[in-house]
This record gives C-alpha cells, sequence and structure tokens, in this order.
C-alpha cells in the first residue's frame, strides 16, 4: 500500500502560481511513477502530468506544457507540480497518484490515489 497525502492548494488569481505537494509513505517512493490529474466540476477526471522513477523523464498534458513542471524528491518521498501563469480554467481538484512500472496518461492504470486538493483560479 502507498498513502499519498496533497497539499499546497488554494485560492490564486489568474496569472499566479502554486506549488502542490504530495507526500507519499508505506512503500519505496523510488519505485513508482507518479502523476497528477484533476477534475473540475462538471468534467472527466483528466492528465495532467507524470514522472518517472527517477525523475529523469516527464510528460505534460497539452494546455498545461510550458505553464507546469513536476519533479520529485525520492529522499524525501514527496513528488511536487509547480503551476505557473494559471488560467481559470485550471480551477480543478488535483489529484497525485502513483503506480509501479512506467508512468502512463491513463487514470486506470494508477494504483494509488489521493484526496486531492482544491486549486481555484480567479478571473
Amino acid at each position: 500500500q502507498v498513502q499519498l497525502v496533497e497539499s499546497g492548494g488554494g485560492l490564486v488569481q489568474a496569472g499566479g502560481s502554486l506549488r502542490l505537494s504530495c507526500a507519499a509513505s508505506g512503500r519505496t517512493f523510488s519505485n513508482y511513477a507518479m502523476g497528477w490529474f484533476r477534475q473540475a466540476p462538471g468534467k472527466e477526471r483528466e492528465f495532467v502530468g507524470s514522472i518517472s522513477k527517477t525523475g529523469g523523464s516527464t510528460y505534460y498534458e497539452d494546455s498545461v506544457k510550458g505553464r507546469f513542471t513536476i519533479s520529485r524528491d525520492n529522499a524525501k518521498n514527496t513528488v511536487y507540480l509547480q503551476m505557473n501563469s494559471l488560467k481559470p480554467e485550471d480551477t480543478a481538484v488535483y489529484y497525485c497518484v502513483a503506480k509501479r512500472g512506467i508512468a502512463t496518461i491513463q487514470n486506470y492504470e494508477y494504483d494509488y490515489w489521493g484526496q486531492g486538493t482544491q486549486v481555484t483560479v480567479s478571473s
């Protein structure tokens, strides 16, 4: 079992920045690829980005490329999502996810999910 706890969400004005953190516990963190998904009201959950076990490879959904950055610190068992130039359409609950092996964009392939953290971007 892997437990994931997100933090860092909140209310920010358009153009602002937030950094989400996800603390993992329970298993060897470096064995897991990590990712972020988000879900806006009335919409399906969507992939935001992922990072490989070592942190050497990242992948982003097109709408966040160049604005969001995923990183991880395996010594601290933590993954981060730095969000810059935020837009109102980024408003959603953001979820941290983990899976063994290679990172993917498919939500059903991730075995572990955090409880989510709300990000609200005002215009």
